[in-house]
């Protein structure tokens, strides 16, 4: 892919940043969505890409834009397979918590898993625990195995998960061998990039959110050289039949990196909505507006934090509604 699309990334993730930061702490998340959603739109059919959206909003008939199988770009190559979360977080942003953001994912067609909207166990580790963590072990030994690869007592420890009543039996596990925990509202996306990151201070993350996310918490890791490991979790016939026409011959296969991203040449782009371990949400100030962006490229291993400052008069409407 062309070295260009990393930029072109960050535009669009940060106009859905700046759309839907407006409704941080309304209430409102189906309009915040909205908002983040249809401003990336428009930014993605300027860039020079055909596109296909294969993590999305839903099927056609339940997303009005950027549902799968969607046309994205202005139409001519690279052709390019698409991951979107508008509003990773729409929780998050309706009720002003922490770790909302906006996140796109880029490979070549075909390269990326065509995940269905369903749940995924999940296990996530940064770079010096690749290769040590297995999502079928006792949790007790991938922190045993994770605090060794970082150089830590498993005291030292942060795991983060979603704070489910599905994860109770995980929790106290946890809490058992003891390491320390950090419970999430929602955001699974960001909380598996930070075990990639040394100063978050997260080291592993355990249990089930969606499969999308999974996918482009996988292509941020694979940029990181982290790891992420999972597994479909369907729970009955019809999400079962949804993975075999999705081109998944078995639904119950652990998916390891190679399964998830199935290329080196990745790009993966976030921008900051609220404020996170990782990035600052945007702060809007008079006619300006800042954001706080992470763009990285697998095939280099280029991580990239970048500012923007953006003058509000010179933003197109989609941005500002």
């Amino acid at each position: 892919m062309e070295r260009s699309l990393t930029m072109e990334l960050v535009r669009v993730t940060e106009a859905a940043a700046i759309a839907s930061g407006r409704w941080i702490g309304s209430g409102k998340k189906d309009e915040a969505d909205a908002a983040a959603t249809s401003a990336m739109r428009h930014v993605f059919d300027t860039i020079p890409m055909r596109g296909t959206v294969v993590i999305g909003e839903g099927e056609m008939d339940e997303a009005p834009m950027l549902y799968i199988g969607e046309r994205l770009g202005l139409g001519y190559l690279p052709e390019v397979d698409v991951a979107v979360d508008p509003l990773e977080g729409t929780n998050i942003v309706a009720n002003g918590l922490w770790n909302a953001l906006a996140v796109v994912a880029l490979a070549p067609k075909g390269g990326l898993l065509h995940a269905p909207d369903m749940y995924m166990d999940k296990i996530a580790v940064g770079p010096k625990a690749v290769g040590q963590v297995d999502i079928d072990a006792p949790v007790i030994d991938n922190l045993k195995a994770v605090a060794r690869a970082n150089g830590k007592d498993i005291e030292d420890l942060v795991a983060v998960l979603l704070d489910r009543p599905r994860h109770a039996k995980i929790i106290e596990e946890i809490r058992q061998a003891g390491a320390r925990i950090k419970l999430i509202p929602d955001g699974d996306v960001a909380a598996a990039l930070n075990t990639g990151f040394y100063d978050t201070g997260v080291d592993i993350l355990f249990g089930s959110g969606g499969a999308p996310e999974g996918v482009l918490a996988a292509v941020g890791l694979k940029c990181l050289g982290g790891e992420m490991i999972g597994r479909l979790l369907p729970e009955d016939d019809e999400q079962f039949e949804r993975c075999l026409r999705m081109g998944i011959e078995d639904p119950k296969k652990v998916l390891r990196m190679a399964d998830l991203v199935r290329t080196e040449d990745a790009i993966f782009a976030a921008t900051g909505v609220t404020d996170g371990e990782l990035l600052r949400g945007v702060r809007y100030k008079g006619d300006k507006v800042q954001t706080h962006s992470l763009v990285m490229r697998a095939k280099t291993g280029t991580i990239r934090f970048m500012e923007g400052t953006h003058r509000l008069e010179k933003k197109p409407n989609y941005v500002l509604e």
